[in-house]
């Protein structure tokens, strides 16, 4: 079969969710693939623009609930489980994004799209949609990274001090 970008993108994510993005190595992605590692480098230029593609192909796959008629908090908590849900799909791909990709969140992302329209239907200023939504994006990924490391289940475990 030849070798494609969706190809190489899928196959990394198979690599990426069982071991790891630390694991996944060009070779190993051309071993997964049946191929020579140089020619993955006619596709792609590296293994960041892999991690990249990787990225953009399950930030694609995200999908919500749209209640046009809830109130805005009910429409920001199932965008934010649905998130979660994708999150928990491939925890280790999305683990390093949040933490690695800083970039993570695009204009066009449908889960940015959603959110910064909730947003705005709350009644928010357009001049401040933005931010907002950048902050609830913050808390959104701080919670699902630490779920996913392991962090807020140690904390709930905490006993209050005295």
């Amino acid at each position: 079969m030849p070798l494609t970008e969706a190809g190489i993108y899928a196959a990394a994510l198979r690599l990426i969710d069982e071991d790891g993005v630390e694991a996944l190595t060009m070779r190993k992605l051309a071993t997964e693939l049946d191929a020579n590692p140089m020619s993955l480098y006619h596709h792609v230029p590296n293994k960041e623009a892999v991690l990249r593609g990787v990225t953009r192909m399950v930030g694609a796959q995200f999908r919500t609930v749209t209640l046009e008629d809830a109130p805005w908090q009910e429409r920001i908590r199932l965008l934010a489980t649905d998130f979660r849900t994708l999150a928990h799909r491939h925890p280790k791909l999305l683990a390093y994004s949040f933490s690695h990709q800083p970039d993570f969140i695009q204009p066009d992302d449908p889960f940015w799209t959603t959110l910064t329209a909730i947003v705005a239907a709350a009644g928010v200023p357009q001049s401040e949609v933005s931010e907002i939504a950048a902050l609830i994006v913050a808390v959104v990924i701080g919670v699902l990274t630490a779920e996913l490391n392991g962090a807020l289940h140690q904390w709930s475990t905490l006993k209050p001090h005295g």
